[in-house]
C-alpha cells in the first residue's frame, strides 16, 4: 500500500493534500486554481501585497490573469513558511534566475514533501536545471518536474490540456497526477525526468525564433521548416547531455514546442514578435511585462554547444542577432547556407 503525505485527508473517498503553489505568474496562478477547483487546500506564495489582497478579496490575478476568476478557496500570503510549513505538495512556478533564492529561504521546510519544480529554464552559471538545485538545496524530497505545452490562459479558462509529470517516483507521479486530473487538465507520467525539464527550457528558445519569423511575415513552409529543425536541434543538444531521445516525440518536447513556437500568448513568442518588428531586447520585453525564460536559457546554451561542440545553427543565428547585433533576416538565410545534415537523427534500426 502506498503511504499518503502527512497531513493528508480523506473527503469521500478521495485524498485531499494541502497544496502550496510558490509563485503568482500565470502558472502557478493555473495550478492554484486547479488544485482548489479539485476540492485541496491550497496556498499562493505570491511577493507583491496588493496582488494577495487581489487574490483573496476580488480573486483575481489582475496582473496576469487579469479576465479570469480564480477559485475562492485559493489563499494567498506574502509568508513563505507559513506557506510551505504545512504542505503535503509544493509546487514551485517561479523565475529560474530567482529559484535557488527562494528555496533557500525555505529553511529546511520543504524536507521530505513532494516538491514538483515548474519552471522551464537554467541556472546562469551553473548550467544546473531546477530538479538539480532542489537536489542540491533539500534534504531528502521527494522531486519532480512539471512540463508540457501548458498556455496559462487557456488552462484557467478550462481549455482541453495536457502536461507531463516526470520522476523516478512512481507513487509522486500517481499522487501529482490525482490532485491535478480534471475533465479539462489531463497528467501523463514520464521517469526521464532530465529530458523532460531540458525540453520545456530549450523550446523558449525556438519560440523567439519563431515570433520573430512570424512578425517578419514568414510563410507555412518556413514555419514549419523552423519547427521541425528546431526540434532536431533540441533534442540532438539534450541527448548529449544525456537525455532520452523518445522524450522529445511527447507532451514536454514536440507538444511543448509547437504551442510555443505558434501562439502569442507565449511569452517568449512574443519577445521574438517585438524583436522582429524593430524592437530592442530591452523594449520587447519592456513590452512583455513577465519574465521570458528564453534569452537567458539561449546565453546558457550556446556556452554549452561552443564548449561540446553540438552543431545548433538556430541557437547560433539568434544569439548572434541578439548578443551581436546581426541582421534578423540573416537568420533562416543562414539555415539555407548550413551543412545539411540528416532529417531525423534519432531513428530505430
Amino acid at each position: 500500500m502506498t503511504d499518503r503525505p502527512q497531513g493528508t485527508v480523506e473527503k469521500g473517498g478521495t485524498d485531499v493534500y494541502a497544496i502550496a503553489v510558490l509563485g503568482g505568474g500565470s502558472f502557478g496562478t493555473a495550478l492554484a486554481d486547479i488544485s482548489a477547483t479539485n476540492g485541496h487546500r491550497v496556498k499562493l506564495w505570491m511577493r507583491d501585497a496588493g496582488q494577495v489582497r487581489s487574490i483573496n478579496n476580488d480573486h483575481v490575478n489582475t496582473r496576469y490573469l487579469p479576465d479570469f476568476r480564480i477559485h475562492r478557496a485559493v489563499s494567498a500570503s506574502i509568508d513563505l513558511s507559513a506557506v510551505v510549513s504545512d504542505a503535503d505538495i509544493v509546487f514551485i512556478a517561479i523565475p529560474s534566475k530567482s529559484f535557488r533564492e527562494v528555496v533557500k529561504k525555505t529553511n529546511g521546510l520543504l524536507g521530505g514533501k513532494i516538491v514538483i519544480s515548474t519552471t522551464k529554464g537554467i541556472e546562469p552559471v551553473t548550467f544546473d536545471l531546477m530538479s538539480q538545485i532542489l537536489v542540491e538545496e533539500l534534504e531528502h524530497p521527494r522531486i519532480g518536474v512539471l512540463s508540457g505545452p501548458n498556455l496559462a490562459a487557456e488552462i484557467v479558462a478550462r481549455a482541453l490540456t495536457a502536461t507531463v509529470i516526470a520522476s523516478d517516483d512512481e507513487d509522486l507521479c500517481q499522487t501529482v497526477q490525482s490532485v491535478l486530473h480534471c475533465d479539462y487538465f489531463r497528467v501523463y507520467s514520464n521517469t526521464d525526468v532530465y529530458g523532460v525539464e531540458l525540453a520545456g527550457a530549450l523550446k523558449n528558445i525556438y519560440a523567439i525564433v519563431c515570433g520573430m519569423g512570424a512578425a517578419l511575415g514568414m510563410g507555412e513552409n518556413t514555419q514549419s521548416m523552423l519547427i521541425t529543425r528546431s526540434l532536431a536541434e533540441m533534442s540532438r543538444f539534450a541527448v548529449r547531455l544525456g537525455a532520452n531521445p523518445m522524450t522529445f516525440l511527447g507532451l514536454a518536447g514536440v507538444g511543448d514546442l509547437v504551442a510555443t513556437c505558434t501562439s502569442d500568448l507565449s511569452r517568449n513568442f512574443r519577445v521574438g514578435y517585438a524583436l522582429g518588428q524593430g524592437c530592442s531586447l530591452d523594449e520587447a520585453e519592456a513590452r512583455l511585462g513577465q519574465v521570458a525564460e528564453g534569452v537567458n536559457t539561449l546565453k546558457q546554451v550556446k556556452q554549452k554547444a561552443d564548449q561540446l561542440g553540438v552543431y545548433m545553427p538556430l541557437v547560433e543565428g539568434l544569439y548572434s542577432i541578439i548578443f551581436e547585433g546581426h541582421a534578423i533576416g540573416a537568420l533562416v538565410k543562414g539555415m539555407m547556407l548550413r551543412e545539411q545534415k540528416t532529417d531525423v537523427e534519432f531513428m530505430s534500426r
